[in-house]
């Protein structure tokens, strides 16, 4: 059985990608990204994204040459190149001969997704962006799994949460707490529910823990 993970990443302005460069500027999100080389000259890379932004200035302020291709209504395509071996994000991981499959941004925030081989492979490889990137934050590690019979059915009795649990839960969710990127803070939920941070943080962490609870240890 595949013993692989696939992790998502998030990295906040990390300043040696041209692409989170044009997206924070333009307070916009990219959506796209492709990449590509060209056999006659190996050690340039060509990039392309979709970027999607309100407004669009006349040039964006970024470590690269950027060239607008194509529109699609309030989306442009820009076109860039850069020497192989840069060092940016997506380089660091695909050291490891990980490919990483989805590259997409909000504002200044890079989210990137890619496969591990497995536990030691993804500590090295996330070992090796924390030197590089005080901002890193795994959002979301997924193991692989080839057995869906009904052994992986869990049964979760909302009944164990408080009423005040659940309602700090749906709460967050309608708000797009959990969302990737989120939509609100814990400090906008927690207006919302009329309660302090702290409160919130401690009402989420007790509901958190039930129902992974009831997931983890059903055996």
């Amino acid at each position: 059985m595949a013993s692989g993970i696939r992790a998502e990443i998030k990295i906040d302005d990390p300043p040696d990608c041209v692409v989170a460069q044009a997206s924070a500027e333009t307070d916009g999100r990219v959506t796209s990204v492709s990449r590509s080389t060209n056999p006659s000259t190996p050690e340039r890379v060509t990039e392309e994204f979709m970027l999607e932004a309100e407004t669009y200035p006349d040039e964006l302020d970024v470590n690269a040459d950027l060239s607008p291709i194509f529109a699609y209504g309030s989306s442009s395509v820009y076109r860039f190149q850069r020497e192989l071996g840069c060092g940016c994000p997506c380089e660091c991981i695909e050291r490891h001969d990980c490919p990483v499959i989805d590259i997409r941004t909000q504002g200044a925030s890079l989210h990137l997704t890619f496969h591990a081989p497995d536990m030691q492979d993804l500590q090295a490889i996330i070992g090796d962006l924390r030197e590089r990137y005080a901002t890193l934050d795994v959002q979301r590690l997924l193991q692989s799994q080839q057995d869906h019979d009904d052994r992986n059915l869990v049964f979760v009795d909302r009944s164990t949460l408080t009423d005040r649990q659940t309602e700090v839960l749906e709460t967050a969710h309608r708000m797009g707490y959990f969302e990737h990127p989120k939509r609100a803070n814990a400090g906008e939920v927690a207006a919302e529910l009329d309660i302090t941070g702290t409160t919130f943080t401690e009402h989420l962490a007790a509901a958190q823990t039930k129902l992974l609870d009831a997931i983890l240890d059903h055996e």
